[in-house]
């Protein structure tokens, strides 16, 4: 049983030399392309000592692969060197896709997105967003205050009382719950918004103030998957409004609202930047899906005349040695169950609950549900 683990653009790896010693103890034979962990700080020899080869390109590694690991969706050539019946896990991003379903199902490959791994008890251990997302959070809050140029916590001197910081955050799932709970361990006081009935509860056992509008559309906007739904217009607007006297006394607001194959919502418009005061900072976690916050540029840090900054750079990918610790292990969750271990050889269920959410593609065709009508069958 070949499994190849590929470099990504992204910071992360898709295994480490723990998950690499527990495949092979399954009896897979690993090879790991070249430089693969370095952003990670895990060198090639640490994959060496821990059993697996180490391979110079993506080809390579792939060419006689059954299973073929990565962070992110592998580029169109690395997918056509894969051999027909591969099994490839990846975050697939699979709505913005441009044609990628299309090239694996013409490759005969087996995708799965593990994005799609559902939110359900016994597949926690599974769970990539959640892992990455309550990363996510934790380094927003952190990026934040690292730019905001006062402290965060209350402290009394003698020279006189230090006012707490007031940090809002929008979207209490994941990456926001661990936002809300990171803000309060620094000291800061923390309010929080989202949609989601059941979200209150969460933020108020942190410790943080919850703001919404509450009526009969917010008591029903959930999905039974624990997402959030779309809201209407007129429901935006009354948030709109309670959300925008909220943040002009703010001095710190972090957005973390995103729809699963949708543009992230607009949640701060530029009116509501310019009530902030000078100095205050906005981190937007949804900027590389269009952002949460107008004016936020992914992978950047903009600062406006007054020296309100938007992040919108905030990202796992800085704290990838971690994140790459549970995204491997959550991999390893997943594909270790597909596997036959008396033979061993690859072994999948098809009618597998898990397994029926994320693949993607197979036998020639895509049979996801929401995009098996992107190409004939």
């Amino acid at each position: 049983m070949q499994i190849a683990v590929l470099s990504d653009e992204d910071t992360r790896v898709a295994v480490t030399p723990e998950t690499v010693r527990k495949y092979g103890a399954l009896g897979g034979k690993i090879r790991v392309q070249g430089g693969a962990g370095i952003g990670a700080g895990i060198l090639d020899q640490d994959f060496e000592t821990a059993g697996a080869d180490i391979v110079q390109d993506a080809a390579t590694a792939v060419g006689e692969a059954d299973i073929v690991l990565a962070v992110r969706r592998p580029e169109e050539a690395v997918i056509r060197a894969c051999k027909p019946g591969a099994a490839v896990f990846a975050t697939m991003d699979p709505f913005r896709a441009n044609g990628a379903l299309e090239v694996m199902a013409e490759a005969g490959v087996n995708a799965f997105a593990m994005e799609f791994m559902p939110r359900i008890t016994r597949a926690q251990s599974m769970d990539v967003l959640s892992s990455q997302a309550s990363l996510a959070g934790y380094r927003a809050v952190i990026d934040a205050a690292g730019e905001f140029s006062r402290l965060l916590p209350m402290m009394m001197t003698a020279a006189g009382t230090v006012p707490a910081a007031q940090v809002f955050v929008m979207g209490a799932g994941v990456a926001g719950l661990q936002a809300i709970a990171t803000a309060r361990r620094l000291g800061a006081s923390v309010s929080a918004t989202d949609v989601r009935p059941a979200t209150k509860e969460q933020v108020a056992s942190l410790g943080a103030k919850f703001i919404a509008i509450e009526d009969e559309e917010f008591r029903a906007a959930e999905t039974a998957g624990g997402y959030a739904k779309e809201m209407s217009q007129a429901y935006l607007a009354k948030q709109a409004e309670l959300i925008a006297s909220h943040i002009a006394k703010q001095d710190i607001v972090i957005t973390t609202a995103l729809i699963p194959g949708r543009q992230a919502p607009r949640l701060v418009t530029r009116q509501m930047i310019e009530t902030m005061r000078p100095g205050s900072v906005l981190v937007d976690l949804a900027a590389e899906q269009g952002g949460n916050v107008e004016g936020s540029k992914a992978g950047e840090i903009v600062t406006d005349a007054r020296g309100i900054k938007i992040i919108g750079n905030s990202s796992i990918a800085r704290i990838s040695t971690t994140a790459s610790s549970l995204y491997a292990r959550n991999l390893y969750s997943f594909v270790s169950m597909l596997i036959d271990r008396d033979k061993p050889a690859l072994a999948i269920n098809w009618e597998d609950e898990l397994v029926k959410s994320t693949i993607l593609t197979r036998d020639g065709k895509i049979v996801h549900p929401a995009f098996a009508g992107t190409r004939p069958n």
